[in-house]
């Protein structure tokens, strides 16, 4: 059997994006809200418009090499103007939509950008603001006109005789980047990670395998994660590309719950806050009658066993015929409710799930599994949808060595690793050691199965005035299954003992005010509570009693404010932005130590 870096050496993006046209052509490509109707093209449709936008580029003087930013919310028209820049051999690069004037001209200097293209006004006039330092962007489009100045409009760019793409898809090779990942800068300028189509198309290939012989055709996912990331450029771009899934394009991301409702998605990928939303809003939803959500959640517990059997194939005649029945009685109609009852694909990552959680999920009948990797590694390092670990992110995808250094620190080597940080050798050799092997900066455990543990980044470690090493991830993670906790964040370095900031999960909250009676003006008056500190406190040795003495969490500041995405508080995809968090909130920590 040939490897999976044999299977496509020769493969590109644009070249596997004309085999899934041909093949499946009249079937659905992409679908987008137009006020409450959907539109929808066929990969036909797509094709042609690619052709035109790739017409338009080139009018514009893009070739080979040459760079297009793209500053878009999740639509169609990304999906055409990236392909198209792939079939010149031109590298698109998305930024994220909240990157401030001054973001925008670092990424889009820094790239070397010689053409943009952005959805409306408030993104144009960011661009606008720095024009004048940005040399080499000659011309600068917008989606929707308005009033601010442009080069040119997408309905010009597309007003150009069609390309011929047959002749077009020898233009990149794999060694040509397909785009540039733009790191989240927390720890610094941000560094431009360069993806590869081999890189990619090897990625979704390893990515395939595991998910088995399944026709992806009409299989629907939505888009909704900015295109910035890594992991949704993966899941909604390239394999989109190449396995020819049908993708509903969703612009705001708030909005995933309502979008899986109508769409149904056979796949998703989220971020764990994502996750935590569908299974708070379940929680609240059952909160309003005790007695059901008592039924339910011992349901859950009888169920979350089986189902992990059942993901390991060990589960048993008599394990089959309980599930079955508490599938019909208690979880399919949640299911149905959450529009996740068509899935086959269920992934959190990006950050750490918390087991528990990942195990409700997989008892109600949403087969979770984690994911493990980096935009340095194209996204995926270690995972398997099925036969899974709570608390493990799986083995080695297909393809991949995975390894730990002396230190502990995860290593990775294989077809998908970068090309390099974009103009910094220095960054890329600390990165990728003469051996080929990708440094992670994530410490980890490997078990006899081969199944990773994170332990944490490198760089979080809180080490307390003792000199205790603690994982703040895994505290945080426990910290966020007390009912009424949507979001955490451990604190502890330099300091006598470990404590944590905990934010109220609104949804929940709010149930649990009603039910017992407490009255509030808003969630930080909720949060300042006698009742609600007292009840969030009790929760607190059950969820600690894994950990030491010296890793557990002593004390509890308690806030109203959720944390958003895309703040100085989370990274956009919900990272902890710690040093953020800690400068938000320095005199209320020093308050807990005094």
């Amino acid at each position: 059997m040939t490897s999976i870096a044999d299977r496509v050496a020769d493969q590109t993006l644009p070249r596997a994006f004309l085999a899934t046209v041909a093949e499946r052509g009249d079937t659905i490509a992409l679908r987008w809200k137009d006020g409450d109707d959907w539109g929808q093209m066929s990969y036909e449709d797509y094709r042609e418009r690619v052709a035109r936008a790739a017409a338009g580029l080139r009018a514009l003087g893009v070739g080979h090499g040459d760079r297009v930013v793209l500053m878009l919310r999740n639509s169609p028209e990304f999906h055409i103007l990236d392909t198209a820049a792939l079939f010149l051999g031109a590298t698109p690069v998305s930024i994220y939509n909240s990157s401030s004037s001054e973001q925008v001209e670092y990424l889009v200097g820094h790239c070397a950008a010689v053409v943009g293209v952005v959805e409306d006004d408030g993104f144009l006039a960011r661009f606008n603001t720095v024009r004048s330092s940005l040399p080499h962007l000659r011309s600068l489009g917008v989606v929707k006109v308005g009033s601010e100045a442009h080069d040119f409009t997408l309905a010009e760019l597309m007003d150009h005789e069609p390309l011929d793409l047959d002749a077009e898809a020898t233009a990149a090779e794999p060694g040509d980047l397909a785009t540039i990942i733009y790191t989240s800068g927390t720890t610094g300028p941000p560094k431009g990670v360069m993806i590869s189509h081999g890189n990619a198309v090897f990625m979704v290939e390893s990515l395939r395998e595991l998910m088995g012989d399944v026709d992806f055709a009409g299989k629907r996912l939505v888009s909704y994660l900015p295109m910035a990331h890594i992991a949704e450029r993966a899941v909604s771009h390239y394999q989109h590309i190449i396995l020819g899934t049908e993708v509903s394009t969703c612009p705001d991301p708030s909005q995933i719950g309502a979008y899986c409702r109508e769409v149904r998605p056979h796949v998703m990928f989220g971020v764990p806050r994502v996750w935590e939303k569908f299974n708070a809003g379940v929680t609240a939803a059952l909160a309003a009658d005790p007695e059901k959500a008592e039924k339910f959640n011992e349901a859950v517990a009888a169920s979350g066993p089986i189902a992990l059997r059942r993901s390991q194939g060990t589960a048993t005649e008599e394990d089959e015929a309980t599930w079955a029945f508490l599938d019909e009685v208690a979880f399919r109609g949640v299911r149905e409710l959450l529009g996740l009852q068509d899935l086959m694909f269920a992934i959190s990552g990006a950050a750490p799930i918390p087991a528990p959680l990942l195990i409700w999920f997989r008892a109600i009948g949403v087969p979770m599994s984690e994911v493990y990797g980096m935009s340095e590694n194209t996204g995926a390092m270690t995972w398997t949808p099925e036969n899974i670990k709570p608390g493990y992110v799986g083995p080695a995808m297909p393809g991949t060595e995975l390894a730990l250094a002396d230190d502990g620190e995860v290593i990775c080597r294989g077809p998908h690793v970068f090309q390099g940080y974009l103009n910094d050798a220095e960054k890329t050799a600390e990165t990728i050691d003469a051996e080929g092997w990708l440094h992670s900066g994530d410490i980890g455990e490997i078990d006899e199965d081969g199944y990773l543990r994170i332990v944490d980044r490198k760089k979080e470690l809180i080490i307390t005035a003792g000199g205790k090493n603690v994982s703040p991830a895994n505290l945080e993670a426990a910290l966020k299954m007390i009912p009424l906790v949507g979001q955490a964040a451990a604190i502890g370095d330099k300091r006598p003992f470990i404590s944590a900031i905990v934010v109220l999960d609104p949804d929940t909250a709010k149930v649990w005010a009603a039910q017992h009676d407490v009255a509030y003006d808003s969630l930080e008056d909720l949060a300042r509570n006698p009742a609600v500190i007292a009840e969030i406190e009790s929760h607190l040795p059950e969820v600690m009693e894994p950990f030491n003495n010296a890793e557990r969490v002593k004390k509890l500041l308690i806030v109203g404010e959720e944390w958003l995405p895309d703040s100085d508080l989370l990274t956009p995809t919900s990272k902890l932005k710690r040093r953020g968090v800690n400068a938000r909130y320095a005199d209320q920590i020093d308050a807990l130590y005094n």
